[in-house]
């Protein structure tokens, strides 16, 4: 029997909801959304629309807010590439995701931005500091991560979103490995939220969201045909469609509404409590393990993902043993070498993430399994 412990990557299996969701769209909702007056599209296009308004309201947006995308990399790549086209200086933290620091990066190579790193302690206190010593009187925006996907760790948000209004600086937050797992909405100061529909939201994969205030114009970086002024040569300038060019998926977007209203349905914070006790029985379980090195500071706190290494393998051998074992975990540097920069984890470290589907027999049969590779230190 196959484990998935690699929710932080995508979240499997799927609700049932979802995967019915997916399936009628694709049986029923047939026509391409916002092209044409005939039934098909219609059809099509209401069902897009309440998608929009379901994801609009959870994360306290409105409708013409919500952009559809890929992925959380994308919507990423759209928020900072069209807050920063016309130059300026950004600040993004020693945590991120590759999807924030390569595209941050590729503008600063490039010459068209100046670029900033802000250190992310375990003190909250500090790491804003960090960020706010580092604000300069071009600075634009500020990228960080809601809660890393190495560690876990939870950012500052709101005393952060506080610093970004008080400096009329963009806020744009990662939500990638929170949302669905902490109640973030916009009501927390974040001018632009983006975030995967295939992890916490328990959507598809090939579905992501940028959520705006609208309170910055985000320029498209990508133009084509939106549905709407198509008689024009211009992109339309309002959102969703002036990021939304080319026939949008459908079935991924009623997998992501689906995907909301189930976790709706479970509540937030049950999802979360269940995913942490996991997460705690891990890592009392690690503490009886020599040689297991758990990757958490005491006074940070965290989302439910939990790094670690033993000493008698590396992170890619050690993640390779627990497969032949039916173990998914991920190994390596998780997309962020910044993270595991800070860390110090040259080699990188073996991922443990639950969902709202794993069991407690499962996490005891996983440390199980990895006590008898340290203390066997050889292929199982």
């Amino acid at each position: 029997m196959t484990v998935n412990f690699d929710n932080a990557a995508t979240t499997f299996p799927k609700p049932v909801s979802v995967r019915q969701a997916a399936a009628k769209a694709i049986s029923e909702l047939g026509g391409n959304a916002g092209r044409g007056g005939h039934d098909l599209a219609r059809r099509t296009s209401e069902a897009v629309y309440s998608a929009r308004e379901t994801a609009a309201s959870f994360f306290g947006a409105s409708p013409e807010n919500t952009v559809f995308a890929l992925n959380c990399t994308h919507a990423l790549n759209m928020a900072i590439k069209g807050i920063m086209s016309d130059g300026g200086h950004m600040i993004i933290s020693s945590i991120e995701h590759n999807s924030v620091s390569r595209p941050a990066y590729a503008l600063f190579q490039q010459g068209k931005i100046d670029l900033s790193c802000a250190d992310a302690e375990t003190d909250p206190d500090r790491t804003v500091e960090n960020f706010r010593s580092l604000i300069r009187s071009d600075t634009k925006a500020i990228v960080c991560t809601a809660a890393g996907n190495v560690t876990g760790q939870i950012m500052p948000l709101r005393p952060i979103a506080r610093l970004c209004r008080e400096k009329e600086i963009c806020f744009i937050v990662d939500g990638a490995q929170a949302c669905g797992v902490l109640p973030l909405t916009l009501e927390d100061g974040f001018n632009i939220l983006c975030t995967a529909g295939h992890k916490g939201l328990y959507g598809i994969t090939g579905t992501g969201l940028l959520i705006s205030d609208g309170q910055f114009t985000i320029k498209p970086m990508i133009q084509g045909g939106t549905g709407s002024s198509s008689s024009l040569l211009t992109q339309p300038e309002l959102l969703p469609e002036a990021l939304e060019s080319g026939t949008l998926n459908t079935p991924g977007i009623m997998s992501l509404k689906a995907g909301i209203d189930f976790v709706r349905r479970q509540g937030i914070d049950n999802i979360k409590e269940h995913e942490d006790r996991l997460c705690r029985i891990f890592i009392d379980g690690a503490k009886e393990i020599p040689g297991m090195t758990v990757y958490r500071n005491p006074g940070a706190e965290y989302v439910p993902i939990v790094s670690f290494n033993i000493s008698s393998a590396s992170p890619e051998k050690t993640a390779a043993m627990l497969a032949k074992q039916g173990f998914c975990l991920r190994a390596g540097y998780h997309c962020a070498a910044l993270a595991h920069a800070s860390l110090g984890t040259k080699q990188g470290t073996v991922r443990f993430s639950p969902s709202v589907f794993s069991r407690e027999e499962d996490v005891h049969r996983l440390l199980r399994l990895l006590r008898s590779i340290q203390e066997n230190r050889s292929d199982l």
